[in-house]
């Protein structure tokens, strides 16, 4: 089994830039697709963007897309998040999550998937 840690959230102005780190232990994570999914306070979780481990494709939702990216590195068995142009609506604790099945993991996520922590990013003046 895989187990996740998230890092590099944090406090940025709006219009700046993070970028989150999924590492994982336990396994490859060649074996499984990634996403990257956010709960903001009193909202419901919402899928960010995914990762196919087959072929590299990404998936973003449209509240993001051209503004984020998401990549890999499986030699450090890591899964990146690049954010740009943060707004405030962008703020919540952010979440990795590693499961077989591509579309599946994006657009139905399932609590037995392998889930990090989350790492807090706050989007202020």
């Amino acid at each position: 089994q895989v187990q996740l840690v998230e890092s590099g959230g944090g406090l940025v102005q709006p219009g700046g830039s993070l970028r989150l780190a999924c590492v994982a232990s336990g396994s490859t994570l060649t074996n499984y697709s990634v996403g990257w999914f956010r709960q903001a306070p009193g909202k419901e979780r919402e899928g960010v963007s995914c990762i196919s481990n087959s072929d590299g494709d990404p998936y973003y939702a449209g509240s993001v897309l051209g503004r984020f990216t998401i990549s890999r590195d499986d030699a450090k068995n890591t899964v990146y998040l690049q954010m740009n142009s943060l707004k405030p609506e962008d703020t919540g604790v952010y979440y990795c999550a590693a499961g077989r099945g591509f579309i599946r993991l994006c657009l139905l996520p399932h609590p037995t998937d392998q889930w990090g922590k989350g790492t807090l990013v706050t989007v202020s003046l």
